[in-house]
Parts: structure tokens; C-alpha cells; sequence
């Protein structure tokens, strides 16, 4: 796919009102993670100067217009509704037409949930962006709010580290991170998107680490 001859600056604000108007109290999942998202994949363009760059824009402020709670049970859907509103919303807005099925893909595969597999490379650079934003501090903040709002609670009594019964991040936020987030890096589909991945996903290893010492009594 060679690259738009539209400046994706001009389509930016655009896409973010698309984004902004679409429903939801989602403070994971709120604008600014679409322009985190949007930064992260920013970065990773940098390799692939072969991506369109709107497509990959598009994708990354419109890949949450339909925003399911984690724990609902069409969560896994929810990118495919996505896409579909994108491209009708896109359409109405006078987005190049040929690049409406780019966009829908990159949409549609880049949740966890759904478990599609991008098959082009800005699909791959829009996943890792969102991806990247579950890791580092940022992510670690969001899963606990995320876990907030489910009613999870923070970590096992006795156990936090999980090292005698298995783990539950339905039940217990800490656990997620081992659950989910320790994977992330493995499934990044770019070289920096792994490198990142990898870097972030220290930072979460460092503050189990000190949660399960301060939770247990060891680092009083």
C-alpha cells in the first residue's frame, strides 16, 4: 500500500471529534488514549515508511468507537462493530473510499479479544500501538482503574504473588498482570513494538514486586 497524498494532520482533529462524540464514560478508553495510542504508533511508523499513515491515524482514533466493559460477554465482537461504524462514519465525512477496507481491518484486529490476526502492516502497527498502551505506567494505571470499575479487588489476601493457588484476574487486579499483560510483549507484531513491549513490561515486574513486599509486610 504506498502512502496517502493527504496530509493526515488535516484529518486529525476530524477523527477525533468521529471519536469523541461516540458514547461511553470509559476513562481507559477515553480521547486520551486514542492520542497515546495514535503517539505510540507514531513511533513505530518510523520503521515502516512503506504505511499509509491515514490509515494507520484513522484506525487509531476510530478503533474504539464501539467500547464493550471487559467483562461483557459480546466483548469479543466489539472490534467488529467498530469497524463497521468507523467505515459508515468515515464515508459520511469524505474519507478516501479506497481506504475504508485498510482501515476497517487495522479496526477489527487489533483487539485482544477478538483474536483476528492483521494481515497488513499498518493492522500490525495499530495493534501494537493499543497494545503498548495496556504496558508502562500508564497501563498499570488503567488496569487498576479498569479493575475499579468491575468490582475486582486488589490482590489476594495471602497469597498476592499467586505462588500457591492459581491466578484469577477476574478476581484480583495484580494478577492481571501475569495473567495478560506479561504476554503482551510476545504477541507485538513489530521489532519495536517487542523492544517497547519489553521495556514497559519491566516497569510492571518492578511494581509487583514492590506491591507484593508492602502487601505482604515484607517491605515494612
Amino acid at each position: 500500500m504506498t502512502t496517502t497524498t493527504i496530509a493526515p494532520a488535516g484529518w486529525q482533529p476530524k477523527l477525533a471529534a468521529i471519536a469523541g462524540a461516540a458514547p461511553g464514560d470509559d476513562g481507559a478508553h477515553d480521547t486520551n488514549h486514542l492520542h497515546r495510542v495514535w503517539r505510540n504508533a507514531s513511533e513505530l511508523l518510523r520503521d515502516y515508511p512503506e504505511a499509509n499513515t491515514l490509515v494507520v491515524l484513522a484506525a487509531c482514533y476510530l478503533h474504539d468507537l464501539v467500547n464493550l466493559p471487559k467483562n461483557h460477554p459480546e466483548r469479543h465482537l466489539a472490534s467488529r462493530q467498530a469497524a463497521r461504524q468507523a467505515m459508515r462514519e468515515l464515508a459520511a465525512a469524505g474519507f478516501p473510499e479506497a481506504l475504508l477496507p485498510a482501515v476497517g481491518h487495522a479496526i477489527e484486529t487489533h483487539s485482544f479479544s477478538a483474536g483476528l490476526t492483521p494481515r497488513t502492516i499498518e493492522a500490525q502497527i495499530v495493534q501494537d500501538a493499543d497494545r503498548l498502551d495496556a504496558l508502562g505506567a500508564v497501563g498499570l494505571a488503567r488496569m487498576f482503574y479498569t479493575a475499579g470499575r468491575m468490582g475486582t479487588g486488589l490482590a489476594h489476601g495471602a497469597d498476592p504473588a499467586g505462588t500457591l493457588r492459581d491466578l484469577d484476574d477476574k478476581a484480583f487486579a495484580l494478577d492481571h498482570i501475569a495473567v495478560k499483560l506479561a504476554t503482551l510483549p510476545g504477541t507485538m507484531q513489530t521489532a519495536a513494538g517487542r523492544r517497547l513491549g519489553e521495556q514497559r513490561l519491566e516497569a510492571l515486574h518492578r511494581f509487583r514486586d514492590m506491591f507484593v513486599a508492602e502487601w505482604s509486610g515484607a517491605g515494612a
